[in-house]
């Protein structure tokens, strides 16, 4: 019978701090950005509690309190059902087309992104396979069904094209099978396929920009007014904070400068009203989350457990530094949201799900 234990205090306390930090801050970019879009300060705050927070903390609290047992066991209709979803983009009707890419369903006027979703099935799965597979003796044998797995959830998730999601996911995957104990040179040999397949993907038609955030970031003066527009904007929004920032709800840049002033490009936003200081304090915060993640994943004796405390803390701490370092320029742009900061209903209803599974293992240590 499984132990009833409380979550780990300092875990639990850096996840409340991230979550409320994140709602404070769209609460305050998105400001006047809001009243200029809807003439109400409150359009972007109010959407993002009843989209993303409230139904989160519901589906975090059903992980949470939901016996791991119980979850593991489950773990494949998981992961087929978030598949199912990421299908439904390509059905008429119920697929939403933004641009070139099917990234969201609708139902009833509620619209949500499936591929967040897949994140933490993915990693539930994952974990649970890992935990089988790796304590057999033959440790090889598991390598091309786990490539397999990847490329399988890569066919859905390029045919949106979602390729940010995509690599999130990868990263993810591969850090999971190197900490599961696999063989070091198989996770070499998955790098260097994953970044060969890239790659070729890049070179497709449909997949262009991939190539084109590539050229921007290896010469950044390239296109100022084309592909190179948003890095440029966000450089000089994050250079116009300073040490102490220019003040809450003050930017300059989010007023039709810089795109996606409350989703992709928050950061730059939030570095330009709260300067370094506050850029920092945001960073040392995914830090402190990473760090006391990982002890935590010490701590368990539950190969499943330990999976998937990796899997997520990966997932939240790399998706946030690909974020800041894309706006910061020391890698291309990606486009992935920056975890509990950007505004986007599906993204946190994922996060807060892999946050109640996290803090439910934490319970063991």
């Amino acid at each position: 019978m499984e132990k009833k234990h409380r979550p780990d205090p300092i875990l639990f306390g850096i996840c409340i701090l991230l979550v409320a930090v994140g709602i404070l801050v769209l609460a305050s970019v998105s400001a006047s950005f809001s009243l200029q879009r809807f003439g109400t300060t409150f359009y972007f705050f109010i959407h993002q509690i009843t989209h993303g927070l409230l139904p989160g903390l519901l589906l975090g609290s059903i992980a949470f309190f939901t016996p791991l047992t119980l979850v593991k066991r489950f773990s494949l209709p998981l992961l087929l059902g978030a598949i199912v979803l990421v299908g439904l983009v390509f059905i008429p009707g119920i697929g939403v087309k933004s641009g070139e890419a099917l990234r969201w369903i609708s139902f009833f006027g509620f619209s949500f992104q499936p591929s967040e979703l897949l994140k933490p099935a993915f990693i539930v799965y994952l974990a649970a396979w890992l935990a089988n597979r790796v304590s057999q003796k033959n440790k090889n044998a598991i390598l091309i069904p786990f490539f397999a797995i990847l490329v399988a959830i890569s066919l859905f998730l390029v045919a949106q094209p979602a390729i940010s999601t995509l690599g999130i996911i990868g990263i993810i995957g591969l850090a999971m099978y190197f900490f599961a104990g696999t063989p070091v040179w198989h996770t070499a040999l998955l790098l260097l396929g994953g970044l060969f397949i890239l790659m070729k993907l890049a070179a497709y038609s449909k997949l262009s920009y991939v190539l084109n955030r590539v050229a921007v970031f290896l010469d950044p003066s390239l296109d100022p007014l084309g592909k190179g527009y948003q890095i440029q904007q966000a450089l000089i929004g994050i250079g116009s904070g300073g040490i102490t920032g220019v003040g809450l709800g003050l930017s300059f840049q989010k007023f039709g400068s810089l795109p996606e002033p409350i989703g992709d490009s928050i950061f730059a936003i939030f570095a330009e009203e709260m300067g370094l200081i506050g850029a920092v304090f945001l960073i040392l915060l995914f830090l402190a989350f990473a760090w006391r993640s990982f002890i935590v994943a010490q701590r368990v004796q539950d190969p499943f457990a330990k999976n998937a405390v990796i899997g997520v803390a990966c997932w939240i701490t790399v998706q946030a530094f690909v974020n800041m370092g894309a706006m910061i320029g020391i890698i291309p742009l990606t486009g992935v949201p920056l975890p509990f900061i950007s505004y986007g209903g599906s993204a946190l209803i994922a996060e807060l799900i892999g946050i109640g599974i996290l803090l439910n293992i934490s319970k063991q240590a």
